[in-house]
């Protein structure tokens, strides 16, 4: 048997196997499959949906609200970028709220709840006091706070709604209370509907359906029986259908599901050249600012119907990659809300989620003429500074979240920067040759070659 130059036999390693073989036997699909699903349990996977969505939907929603709303301004003897202007002022101080919102401690989120219940409240009275509530398309919802500029209070109703119900349903289940179900209805429910009648008297049915189901979120997150949650939901249920009977123009809505043509007195124009938006758009659009709809076929082009818009220009490609966004946003949101251990976090985390996945839903639903007109913005996405303010503050919320799960704490501490790395309490070490250069002076002074 052969021997090593000191005496010892050679140390027999094992064969190895090419990796030509290995990777014949494993499938492309499974390779990616197995790829992506390691990219998707990463622990700051959550933190990067929501930023990288959240983001992308504001910046195409500008592009877009540019694109739709030209034609609408100089109809109104107004510069063709009047109101992407406003639209950008408010994208502007969304993202300081966005990045406050991300950089705030959880127990401040929860201190600020019932301030600004009470704000949104106090401003929601005010939209129906005689000449400081403003009345657009029939509904008095805004206050003018000067200039071109006015405040729809119920937007932020939304957001406090959500701190409120979430503070509230954590510090009930600390105290072991939301078995018994009086503990879990009052008082969510009660003061959800005060919100829900404060909106309901300037004739919003949109938002009312928002906050209906957010709260229905909430109870859901909170573990409510289904007897409960069913009798609540069937109360709600009533309340609306007997606002749509009461109500003409809701009842011209509802018959408008579906429309091909706009009928008698053309009630169901919006809704029909919706669709004749979107199917002119074909697989990849028109062209970017060559929409035929917006010179004045299309009502509300810039505002609820965007995505009719955005469909003729940038054709089924583009409302694709809109739906992708939201679906990437809403699934990191139940993810922020599935994996935390702290009550307060989930239930906001449900409920923001909840807010933005359903409004998405009901704008993207009308415009495809699967569900009535309900006049509700796409969030993130169409024109008005009042529903994109509180949007972005709640994906800080979301940010803050994700970013406060112990596995992405403890993933964004073990980051360092790749050049300049300190040590601790002392300038930036030395790099990585001159170390070897003193390791091997060190080994040639001990006698070594």
């Amino acid at each position: 048997m052969p021997t090593s130059r000191t005496g010892r036999p050679p140390v027999q390693r094992a064969t190895r196997r090419p990796a030509a073989s290995r990777s014949a036997r494993e499938n492309p699909l499974q390779s990616l499959y197995h790829r992506a699903r390691r990219a998707w349990d990463r622990p700051l996977t959550a933190y990067y949906l929501i930023l990288g969505s959240s983001l992308l939907i504001t910046v195409l929603g500008l592009v877009m609200v540019y694109s739709a709303s030209q034609i609408t301004a100089l109809q109104m003897s107004l510069p063709g970028s009047y109101f992407f202007r406003k639209q950008f002022l408010a994208a502007s101080i969304g993202t300081v709220l966005l990045l406050t919102a991300s950089r705030m401690p959880v127990r401040l989120h929860r201190a600020l709840a019932y301030p600004l219940l009470a704000g949104a409240v106090f401003l929601m009275i005010l939209v129906q006091v005689p000449g400081i509530g403003v009345s657009v398309n029939g509904n008095q919802n805004w206050i003018s706070v000067g200039g071109p500029f006015q405040l729809q209070p119920s937007e932020f109703g939304k957001l406090a709604l959500v701190l409120w119900g979430a503070d509230l349903l954590a510090r009930k289940q600390d105290k072991r209370l939301l078995t018994q179900w009086k503990h879990m209805l009052v008082p969510l429910v009660p003061a959800a509907f005060m919100l829900l009648g404060l909106i309901m008297l300037g004739g919003d049915m949109g938002t009312a359906i928002i906050l209906t189901a957010i709260l229905f979120g909430l109870l859901w997150l909170a573990g409510a029986p289904t007897r409960l949650f069913g009798g609540v939901l069937a109360i709600a249920t009533t309340i609306g259908i007997i606002l749509i009977k009461t109500s003409p123009n809701r009842m011209a809505r509802l018959a408008c599901i579906g429309a091909t043509d706009p009928g008698p007195g053309d009630h169901c124009w919006q809704a029909v050249h919706g669709i004749y938006a979107l199917a002119s758009g074909g697989i990849f659009g028109s062209g970017l600012g060559a929409s035929v709809e917006k010179w004045g076929q299309l009502p509300e082009a810039h505002t609820d119907f965007i995505f009719a818009i955005t469909g003729e220009e940038l054709g089924l490609a583009g409302t694709l990659s809109v739906l992708a966004l939201f679906a990437a946003l809403g699934y990191a949101g139940i993810r922020v809300a599935g994996r935390t251990e702290d009550p307060f976090v989930r239930y906001a985390a449900g409920g923001v989620t909840t807010w933005i996945t359903a409004q998405a839903m009901i704008n993207v639903g009308a415009v495809l003429g699967l569900l009535p007109i309900a006049g509700v913005p796409l969030p993130l996405f169409s024109y008005g500074g009042s529903a994109l303010l509180p949007t972005m503050f709640a994906i800080g919320l979301l940010i803050a979240f994700a970013r406060d799960e112990p596995a992405a704490r403890a993933a964004l501490a073990m980051r360092q920067p790749r050049f300049g790395r300190k040590r601790a309490g002392g300038p930036a070490g030395p790099r990585r040759w001159k170390t070897m250069r003193r390791r091997a002076s060190a080994a040639r002074s001990s006698g070594e070659r």
